[in-house]
This record gives C-alpha cells, sequence and structure tokens, in this order.
C-alpha cells in the first residue's frame, strides 16, 4: 500500500512526518501524469500546486477553514487530497469528478470558479461575513496564480481588502510566470521584481501584509508562512514561487504552455493518443493569416490563450500583430474599439464563455460607436468536458440584443472562411462570429441559395422548414432524412448571418406547414426565439418550434454526451416533429410541448 492510498482526508496529512509528506508529493505526481495522461485535463498547473496543496491542507483545517482557487484547474491535488481519488478514473466525464471545484462533489469545494480573478472578492465577501456574525473560528485562504492577477477585478477586490485592515484573509499569490501564457505587461515586470527580494511592493504600498518569496516546492517554508499569515490577523499575501509542469519530462519542456491541459497521451513519450481531425480553430488561423497577409490593418487580440484560439500561426509570421492583454477581457474589448478608431481593424478572438465578462463594453464602446471590430468567439455552444462554465451556451441569447451586431454562424471550415473574410470587410459596425471547440468536419455544400439563405435539402412537399443554425446543419440534414423516410417533405436552409434575422426565412416559413429551429444555443434569447419574433412581426401563422439547450447549467461530459442529454440528437428531433405535425386540426398546440 503507498502513502497515497491511506489518504481519504485531509487529517490525514496532519499525521505525516515531514519526509512522508515529501515522498507523498512524489506519489501525488506519479498518480497525476497517470489519470490526466489517461483522459485529458489540466495537467501542468496541478503539477506546480502539489507541496502548496500539501502545505495549505496541513496548516489549515478545510472545510472549517475555506480554501479558494483561482483560477480552478488547479484544484486537481486539493480533490485528490479531500477523498475523491476514485473519480479520477473518469475525470471530465460522467461519473467522475469534474476538472473544476464542484460543490456537489464535496463540502471542501466552496466555489466553482473556473474564470479568473474572481476569488479574492468571494474572499472579501466571506471575510466580511465573519465579521459581521462575529465569527472567529474559520480562516479565509484565496490562492490566486500570478496570470490571474492580470485580471482588473482582482484588482478592485485587492482595493476592498486593503481596506479593512482589521479582517483576517490569507492570499496566497501562485506565482509560476504564466497564466496559459507568459504572465504580461507591468504586473509581470513587478511581480520579477518581487521575486528578486525587492518587496513587498505593491501590496505594501496598498497596506497589506507581505509574506515571500517562498520557494512552493518546499513544503515546511509554505507552512511556515501560511502559520506567520494566518497569526498575523489581517489581510497578508503570501507569495510562494512555484514551477508549472514540474516534475515530468514532457510538461517540464514544453515550451508553449508546459503541459497547461493536455489531450489524451502515452505517459511516456507525451505523445497524443490520436492524432486531431482539422478543428474550426485551425480553420480560422490559416484564413486569418491569410487575410492578414493582404490587410495591415488586420490587429488580432487575445486575453492570454493565442494558441488555443488560433492567434499563434499570425503571432509567429507577424509578432506586431497579436496583442495579449492577460485576463482582462474587459480591457481588451474597449482597447479595440479605440484601435478601429485609430484606423485599425481589430479581430477579438476569445472563449464564448469568456465574452459574458465584456458584455457592457461590447454594447457601449463598441457597438454605440457603431465600430468595425469582428469577434470570434471560439469554444461556443456545447464545450462538454469542461463543465457547466466553460459551455458557451449563452452567446447568442446575450449578443442578440445589442444593436447594429452582425452574428455569424458557420456550418463547416469553408463557411467559416467565407464569412470571416465578410466580417472583416463590413465597415458599418460590430461584427461576430461564433464557432465550437472540436473537427470542422466535412464541407456541407448549398444545393442552392434563396435571398441570401443557404438551402441545403429541398425534398418533397413543403412540410417542414429546418432552420439549421452553425455546426449544428449535419444534424439537421440527418432529421431531414428521418422526416423522408417517413413521407414527410423537408427544406433545410442555413441563414449563414443569423443576426439581424433575414427577412426571407418568414417568407419561406409561410409556405411550410410547421418550422423548426436546431441551434447549440439556450432556447431562451436564442436564434428559434428571434424567428419567432420575426414570424409574429410578419403575421406569419405557421407554428414555430425550437430545437436548443434548455435553461439550465450542464454537466460534464462529451459534447456529444452533452448534446443527447438536451435532446439535441437526431432521433429526439424527427420523433417529436413527427408529434408536432399530427394535431393539424390543432397546429398552435405544436407550441405547448414540454420545455427540452
Amino acid at each position: 500500500m503507498t502513502l497515497l492510498d491511506t489518504v481519504d482526508s485531509p487529517a490525514r496529512l496532519r499525521e505525516l512526518s515531514p519526509g512522508e509528506l515529501r515522498d507523498l508529493a512524489s506519489e501525488i505526481r506519479a498518480f497525476l501524469i497517470e489519470r490526466v495522461s489517461a483522459a485529458g485535463g489540466h495537467l501542468g498547473p496541478n503539477l506546480g500546486v502539489v507541496e502548496l496543496t500539501l502545505a495549505l491542507h496541513t496548516v489549515f483545517e478545510s472545510p472549517r477553514d475555506r480554501l479558494l482557487w483561482d483560477t480552478g484547474h488547479q484544484s486537481y491535488v486539493h480533490k485528490i487530497l479531500t477523498g475523491r481519488r476514485a473519480g479520477f478514473s473518469r475525470l471530465r466525464k460522467p461519473g467522475g469528478v469534474s476538472g473544476y471545484p464542484c460543490r456537489e462533489e464535496s463540502e471542501h469545494d466552496l466555489v466553482e470558479n473556473s474564470h479568473a480573478s474572481t476569488a479574492l472578492s468571494y474572499a472579501d465577501g466571506l471575510a466580511r461575513a465573519d465579521a459581521h456574525l462575529g465569527r472567529r473560528d474559520g480562516a479565509v485562504v484565496a490562492v490566486i496564480g500570478d496570470g490571474a492577477m492580470t485580471g482588473g477585478m482582482a484588482w478592485e477586490a485587492l482595493n476592498n481588502i486593503a481596506g479593512g485592515p482589521e479582517r483576517s484573509l490569507v492570499i496566497v499569490l501562485n506565482d509560476n510566470e504564466r497564466s496559459y501564457a507568459p504572465t504580461v505587461g507591468g504586473l509581470a515586470s513587478h511581480l520579477a521584481s518581487l521575486r528578486a527580494g525587492h518587496g513587498p511592493g505593491v501590496f505594501g504600498q496598498l497596506g497589506l501584509g507581505y509574506l515571500g518569496p517562498v520557494d512552493g516546492h518546499d513544503i515546511a517554508a509554505v507552512q511556515d508562512a501560511l502559520r506567520e499569515a494566518a497569526a498575523l490577523g489581517g489581510p497578508v499575501v503570501v507569495h510562494v514561487i512555484t514551477a508549472k509542469g514540474r516534475g515530468y519530462l514532457h510538461t517540464e519542456t514544453n515550451a508553449l504552455d508546459l503541459g497547461h491541459a493536455v489531450k489524451p497521451m502515452d505517459p511516456h513519450t507525451g505523445k497524443a493518443l490520436k492524432s486531431s481531425p482539422r478543428s474550426f480553430t485551425s480553420v480560422f488561423s490559416e484564413k486569418l493569416v491569410e487575410l492578414a497577409s493582404r490587410r495591415d490593418d488586420l490587429v488580432a487580440i487575445t486575453a492570454a490563450m493565442a494558441e488555443p484560439t488560433g492567434l499563434l500561426a499570425l503571432q509567429q509570421r507577424f509578432p506586431s500583430r497579436v496583442i495579449d492583454v492577460g485576463i482582462a477581457e474587459q480591457h481588451a474589448v474597449t482597447m479595440a474599439a479605440g484601435l478601429s478608431m485609430g484606423g485599425v481593424h481589430p479581430v477579438v478572438a476569445i472563449y464564448s464563455t469568456f465574452v459574458n465578462r465584456a458584455l457592457d463594453q461590447l454594447l457601449m464602446d463598441v457597438a454605440l460607436h457603431r465600430r468595425p471590430v469582428t469577434f470570434v468567439l471560439d469554444r461556443s455552444g456545447v464545450t462538454g468536458d469542461d463543465g457547466p462554465s466553460h459551455n458557451g451556451m449563452w452567446d447568442l441569447s446575450v449578443l442578440q440584443v445589442v444593436p447594429g451586431l452582425r452574428i455569424a454562424a458557420p456550418r463547416d471550415g469553408a463557411q467559416l472562411a467565407s464569412l470571416l473574410e465578410e466580417a472583416v470587410a463590413w465597415q458599418e459596425g460590430p461584427t461576430l462570429l461564433r464557432f465550437p471547440k472540436g473537427p470542422a468536419g466535412e464541407d456541407i455544400p448549398a444545393t442552392a441559395t434563396f435571398n441570401g439563405l443557404d438551402v441545403l435539402q429541398r425534398s418533397g412537399s413543403m412540410d417542414v422548414l429546418i432552420v439549421a443554425v452553425g455546426a449544428l446543419a449535419g444534424l439537421a440534414l440527418t432529421v431531414a432524412e428521418g422526416l423522408l423516410a417517413q413521407g414527410v417533405g423537408v427544406t433545410v436552409v442555413d441563414p449563414r448571418w443569423v443576426t439581424p434575422v433575414n427577412p426571407a426565412l418568414a417568407d419561406l416559413a409561410r409556405r411550410h406547414r410547421l418550422a423548426i429551429t436546431v441551434e447549440d444555443n439556450s432556447r431562451a434569447g436564442g436564434v428559434g426565439s428571434a424567428i419567432a419574433q420575426t414570424l409574429r412581426d410578419n403575421d406569419v401563422s405557421t407554428p414555430l418550434r425550437e430545437f436548443g439547450i434548455p435553461r439550465r447549467f450542464l454537466q460534464h461530459g462529451s459534447r456529444a454526451e452533452v448534446l443527447a442529454a438536451c435532446g439535441l440528437t437526431a432521433q429526439d428531433i424527427t420523433g417529436s416533429v413527427l408529434e408536432l405535425l399530427t394535431p393539424v386540426d390543432d397546429p398552435w398546440s405544436v407550441l405547448s410541448g414540454d420545455e427540452r
């Protein structure tokens, strides 16, 4: 039996000697390499926090003492030590542990934060609540990476935390000089000065206590610093220096991201088990480089994720034309507006889930000023294995309300390339493209066009109009085949530009008995809702039924598994449509079906 086999709660750690804790750290690294290599996930960040997490759980007593992780992808070791080791056999799969803190999994997980720069605000609130209620029996500890410190919200929180010197709060600054990418800007230079021993720097100037720098891989040194911080009684920053990817050759030598997020791979060679097919991201990457080669005014912006959002090739070709702002989405969007005012056409490449953070800037700073800025949302729709917070299922619902914003949803790689070219050519206001994570699949040619709509199939009588949104065009065509097999005539169209709604859809819907929309966005406020409003505005009596994602947070699993759980399969949709066509004497009854 290994030491790790004996650890089922943090209390067990406090029974171990310093030598046993060091041995346990080695066993945890071996376990992480084995299990994350098999499933895929955030390997590098967790290899870097093994000793830090052991120190935290020996000095503090979770869940009485509240531990917050920013960002939550560095919580794998915390999960192992809090009784969830068995769940790593199905990491990021149904029935296994999620890739981020999860309140349903354990009382040791207080905050499900997978969006960066939030933990200090949670911690400030908890410390204020303790003070208000007179609680003195539990510490508040926030672990925040230096990458997350590039987000403005972290500094808003620090400003408020420093304003309450009487409130006890331990801030562990996990400094590995990176988020996904190297930490950028003046903060990176300032932290380098602190690492050289020139502290306490800005933290001391704000009035916060400062301890460090501390070797984050020396368990005893981290324990001593944490105990001292807790004893000081006010807000204290413990500056811990760690190495991302530590202890595994294939992460330590990965110059791109130190194994930040790995796909299933051979742990001995570090090579992926499967080759990656052509993805939407790679198509965007190639097309953007082509466009930039022709247009000197194109500049791309990333919020610390150049490679995952497809900007690495452009950065390598034109280094000065990719701007990394750190984890600062709000700044990125308003800076894009400024670039546009200065005669540059910005392309803001960002995950769909993160654009939620910059809605005000997109609305007021870009759209109100009618700036020609192009937004490219990767990971739109169902992402799956990264859990509820990383699904991009809200962008259409949220952004369709923005006046003047044109939104496109490419169904395949060819359409993505074409629509991107159209988007950056548009000068009347902002444009946006959205596409999912994963393979672009085979291109789906249009058989005809109708007033700007791509007709993908037209067979039989005018029974059902299927409006396919983006990457679910293939699913829509499979549904069409199932309906045709039952003698139901079908028309399948792809609007390409989904916002504003093409008025031709109203004319086409009028000619059919039933219209349906198929999208991987929330049914609440999605494309289907917008088309339904257009039909009402044009006095079209054809019933319309929206198929999409229900208004709930979705559990982790593969994209296919999550879509199936939402009823977005050919069998489910075909069956529902056949049922909807049955009560022909009461056409409006199709609107009263169960919420999917």
